[in-house]
């Protein structure tokens, strides 16, 4: 087939695709609906290790999650969740919330919308800057 035909067949076949899939609603960003939700994300990365708390925020699409071993953060990556433990992040306060920086190569930033009482409730870092 000629690349004259095939690109364009190609190129809206993809869009085809993305269009079709956003409207059905498969390209929202996930929620967790409660703090069992939450729960189960962490369970999900940390199965050994059962949360005893969890505080969501106000758009649901983060938890700070509290374990006997310390605390950790779930939040929306996309269509699922993930989660990572807040050691050795530096947490600092933003106009739209907290960026945690994480010494992790996979998650390195997140940045999680809170409102200002919101942001209260999650831990500072003891390397916090304002």
């Amino acid at each position: 087939m000629p690349p004259s035909i095939l690109l364009p067949m190609v190129g809206l076949g993809i869009a085809g695709i993305a269009v079709i899939l956003h409207l059905l609603g498969l390209s929202r960003a996930a929620e967790l609906s409660d703090e069992a939700a939450a729960r189960a994300a962490w369970l999900r990365e940390f199965p050994g290790h059962a949360p005893r708390r969890a505080i969501l925020s106000h758009d649901r699409r983060a938890a700070l999650i509290e374990t006997e071993t310390g605390s950790g953060v779930v939040w929306a990556m996309g269509a699922d969740t993930t989660a990572r433990y807040l050691d050795g992040a530096r947490i600092r306060r933003t106009a739209r919330g907290l960026r945690i920086d994480l010494p992790d190569f996979t998650a390195p930033h997140i940045r999680l919308r809170l409102d200002p009482g919101e942001a209260d409730q999650w831990p500072a870092s003891p390397k916090e800057t304002a």
